[in-house]
């Protein structure tokens, strides 16, 4: 059984926003998930940006505005959010307090090296 607890777990701090890596390349065996538990405080925004592998989101607390390629969605907790291959998006708290959602990724990649190398394609 492999148990991570956020506090435990290697984290990437950008403006307003805190990615706690769950789970990344190297992690198991398969390496078929990559998973962060992200908190974005009030205002904040994720800078739009793409990758090869596909996503989900899934709001735990707060409220937000997502985008992916050229949609635009208000997204409260509990909802997943689907973001395909390649795909531009970004997330952006609308509300007074953080909001909180977790990311998953297949295939992984290594989250790591992601954020330190800059590799995350940002668009304008």
């Amino acid at each position: 059984m492999l148990k991570r607890n956020p506090v435990d777990c290697p984290v990437r701090v950008r403006p307003g926003l805190v990615s706690h890596i769950l789970l990344e390349t190297g992690d198991t065996q398969s390496n078929n998930l990559a998973v962060t538990r992200v908190e974005l405080l009030p205002a904040a925004r994720q800078k739009p940006h793409s990758h090869a592998p596909e996503q989900i989101y899934v709001i735990l607390e707060g409220r937000g505005r997502m985008q992916v390629d050229s949609e635009f969605s208000e997204v409260d907790p509990g909802e997943l959010i689907y973001i395909p291959p390649d795909a531009v998006h970004s997330i952006e708290n609308r509300g007074l307090g953080k909001l909180i959602y977790l990311s998953v990724s297949v295939p992984a990649f290594d989250l790591e090296a992601l954020y330190d190398s800059g590799q995350l394609r940002e668009s304008v």
